[in-house]
């Protein structure tokens, strides 16, 4: 799903689709795989429900799991989009920040899921 594209993040192609919720989301069994594989550290318990942190355009924002969404698919709320995706779902590039990065963004954010434009 992902592939290794620079030292701060991971390449791949995801369908973008509006949403009504809050915050964005994407399968959670996917979820709970990508943060497994690309996340964890391979040390101990380690939880798999850490939001992953994504860069569509030019904005990032964390990605939480949640039902009922289909797979390989990022459902993102509308006021994030902006004009970017037309007739969805759309095949869309998107980034994925490594895990450093990942928690560097969510601490400049606050780590309540708010976007930043960083």
């Amino acid at each position: 799903m992902f592939e290794e594209f620079s030292s701060g993040y991971y390449f791949g192609r995801l369908y973008v689709e509006p949403f009504d919720g809050e915050r964005a989301v994407m399968q959670r069994a996917q979820h709970e795989r990508v943060n497994e594989q690309l996340y964890a550290s391979g040390e101990g318990i380690e939880r798999l429900d850490t939001p992953l942190v994504m860069k569509l355009g030019n904005r990032h924002f964390p990605v939480h799991a949640e039902e009922g969404v289909p797979s390989d698919t990022l459902a993102v709320p509308e006021t994030l989009l902006g004009d970017g995706v037309r007739d969805p779902p759309a095949l869309r590039e998107v980034l994925l920040a490594k895990a450093d990065r990942a928690s560097q963004l969510l601490r400049l954010s606050g780590g309540d899921g708010r976007p930043d434009n960083t």
